[in-house]
């Protein structure tokens, strides 16, 4: 992984602190408000792309976030080598794919019927589609450090927290939240907290079916009171959040 990523410490913020700030600045921006009166958008992939992109996907668990991945899905597709040349932050497109129709098929594969909806409250809906995002991770958790080094390189980093707030702003909308009071930035910033630590903490779990992961996601909602807390309490958490994961990277020493 040091080798994947010889650029790493001077890409990460140089402290919690900064971090936290970064986050803060990009939510507003990325995280453009949820309408539920407009269609949900449609993937930023042409054809073309998709069925390279979703063919490179297929090779990851074996080959990684590679070039050589990437290769393989374009001549699965039946297209030239270069065809490749399409994706200009090369690996880093099998990743934003991912990212992105994982994001977009949460809707069709978690669906709170009516009855159902009453009875559960906004913290378990929230865990449900955290816990089914999460789950897409599953074919290539083997490479996702890869992956979270790729998306942690300075090119990468404002695409990689602009699809970290849609994913928050989309499992919020999924929920029913239609605020857009302060609170809008708060339970996004909570979340997107949340998810990115759990994330994180599912690459090194080896329990069985994650029962870990699940475990240290409860404690995280807890942590947070269900997404509620204020906004300067969300930057402590933020403040944890970055230094835990900082932890974690010094201790696979991909910074030190």
């Amino acid at each position: 992984m040091t080798t994947l990523l010889p650029n790493l410490r001077n890409c990460l913020p140089a402290s919690a602190a900064a971090g936290r700030h970064f986050l803060q600045r990009q939510l507003p921006r990325a995280a453009l408000f949820h309408s539920h009166h407009h269609a949900p958008p449609s993937p930023p992939f042409s054809t073309t792309a998709s069925t390279i992109l979703s063919s490179a996907l297929t090779h990851v668990p074996e080959h990684g976030f590679t070039d050589m991945a990437l290769t393989l899905g374009a001549r699965d597709a039946r297209y030239l080598d270069i065809t490749t040349n399409l994706f200009p932050r090369g690996p880093f497109e099998i990743i934003y794919y991912h990212l992105v129709m994982s994001r977009l098929d949460l809707h069709q594969r978690v669906q709170f019927p009516s009855a159902e909806a009453r009875e559960l409250g906004v913290g378990q809906k929230i865990r449900t589609l955290v816990v089914e995002r999460l789950r897409a991770n599953e074919k290539v958790l083997g490479r996702w450090q890869e992956a979270l080094g790729l998306m942690s390189l300075a090119g990468n980093i404002p695409t990689s927290i602009t699809e970290l707030a849609k994913l928050s702003d989309e499992i919020w909308y999924l929920v029913g939240d239609t605020s857009v009071d302060t609170a809008w930035y708060t339970k996004r910033a909570s979340l997107s907290a949340v998810y990115a630590s759990t994330e994180l903490f599912m690459t090194q779990d080896t329990s069985p079916d994650f029962i870990s992961t699940w475990k240290f996601l409860d404690r995280r909602l807890e942590d947070v009171q269900a997404l509620g807390r204020a906004t300067s309490e969300v930057g402590n958490y933020l403040d944890f959040t970055a230094n835990a994961v900082m932890n974690i990277l010094r201790s696979k020493s991909v910074i030190r």
